[in-house]
């Protein structure tokens, strides 16, 4: 069960998002070639991914900033760079696009530092902007928690996308991120919960001060946790995919689809 999209339209051009995807994107095309070596990709990871142990050590600082923008594949990639395409632009709206680059940029940095202090120890490379994602995702929670996402259900041979709101999609994620990071020891490499969880937390204390200027929970019940516009309309058209199995003769096939709108760690 993913998100493949918000009911949230931006009504001016989100450029940060757009850049930040376009650098993550270009930035993995650049060592791309390195993945079919072993020796290349984990030297080149040595030197730009975050090595707990080294950052507990007080070396390669640098290390936060650089391994946000670095990937283990392309699920990974693709992945962190649909819940910044869907979340993002209307975060950016809301802070402006110098103020959204800091506060993704500071989400970023404040995750991998959950992260260290989670397995300070540990000796695995962390690579992954879902750190700093999870801060936008934080901060979209608390400031359009009734915003409509539609979700896409796969069990097995069955899909299905339905609209649920927000605070259902982003809380439950965020409670898969602290359950498994319970359950998990994050110094044996893997996905960085606690990266995702200390995002996320990140991003809900560093929008507040917006939240309250607004007014708090007056601005939910003006907006009753809407977003303050019309909400994007998805047209639905007749599939040419034909239906599987039996049917009954008295009941003909129908068919809808929607148009949409126009050995590391992994963040």
């Amino acid at each position: 069960m993913f998100p493949i999209r918000d009911h949230n339209p931006s009504l001016k051009t989100p450029y940060v998002t757009y850049a930040l995807i376009a650098v993550n994107v270009l930035v993995f095309i650049s060592y791309w070639p390195l993945m079919s070596d072993a020796r290349a990709i984990n030297a080149f990871y040595g030197t730009y991914a975050m090595i707990p142990a080294a950052i507990s050590a007080g070396e390669q600082w640098q290390t936060l900033l650089t391994s946000m923008f670095l990937h283990g594949g392309l699920m990974h990639l693709g992945g962190n760079m649909l819940f910044l395409w869907i979340f993002g632009d209307n975060l950016e709206e809301e802070l402006g696009h110098t103020r959204f680059l800091g506060f993704y940029l500071l989400s970023g940095l404040l995750a991998g530092a959950a992260h260290v202090l989670s397995a300070p120890l540990s000796p695995v490379p962390t690579v992954g902007a879902s750190g700093a994602i999870a801060g936008v995702m934080g901060a979209y929670l608390l400031m359009f928690p009734r915003a409509r996402v539609d979700v896409l259900f796969i069990f097995i041979v069955f899909f299905k996308i339905f609209p649920v709101p927000a605070w259902i999609m982003l809380g439950i994620w965020f409670g898969l991120q602290l359950f498994n990071g319970v359950g998990v020891d994050p110094a044996a490499g893997g996905v960085a919960y606690w990266a995702h969880a200390g995002g996320f937390l990140v991003g809900l204390a560093l929008i507040a001060p917006l939240w309250l200027a607004r007014g708090g929970p007056a601005f939910w019940n003006r907006t009753h946790g809407h977003p303050p516009h019309p909400e994007a309309q998805y047209r639905m058209v007749r599939s040419s995919i034909p239906s599987a199995g039996q049917r009954r003769n008295d009941a003909p096939p129908s068919r809808l689809t929607d148009i949409p709108r126009s050995g590391r760690n992994r963040r």
